[in-house]
C-alpha cells in the first residue's frame, strides 16, 4: 500500500455468514468445499446480548470454523458492579467474515 493515501484493495474471496449459538454457546460455520485451500482468517462480531460476552475460535480449518461464546451477567455487590462467572451463551447471534490468508 502506498503512503500517498491510495488504497489497493485485497484480492480474493471474502465469505460472510451469520448464525446463532446452540445451548452450549457453540456455533459452526461450514465453508463450501473449495472455498478455502487453508484455514481462513476469520473476524468475529457478536450482536446484541445483555451483559458481558466473549468469544473464542475453538476450531478453524479450510472446511469449517467453530466459535464458542461465553456470557457473564453483571452483578452489583455493595454498590460495585462485578462480572459473575462466565457460562455458555445460547441464542447469541454471531457474524463472521472469512478470507484466505
Amino acid at each position: 500500500m502506498a503512503t500517498s493515501g491510495d488504497y489497493t484493495p485485497t484480492s480474493g474471496r471474502v465469505e460472510r455468514a451469520t448464525a446463532v449459538t446452540d445451548a452450549n454457546g457453540n456455533v459452526t460455520f461450514n465453508w463450501l468445499v473449495g472455498t478455502f485451500s487453508v484455514a481462513p482468517v476469520v473476524t468475529v462480531g457478536i450482536q446484541g446480548a445483555v451483559g458481558f460476552r466473549s468469544h473464542t475460535i475453538t476450531a478453524n480449518s479450510a472446511t469449517a470454523t467453530t466459535i464458542n461464546v461465553l456470557g457473564a451477567p453483571v452483578v452489583s455487590l455493595l454498590g460495585i458492579q462485578i462480572l459473575a462467572a462466565s457460562i455458555p451463551a445460547p441464542g447469541v447471534t454471531v457474524h463472521v467474515h472469512a478470507t484466505a490468508p
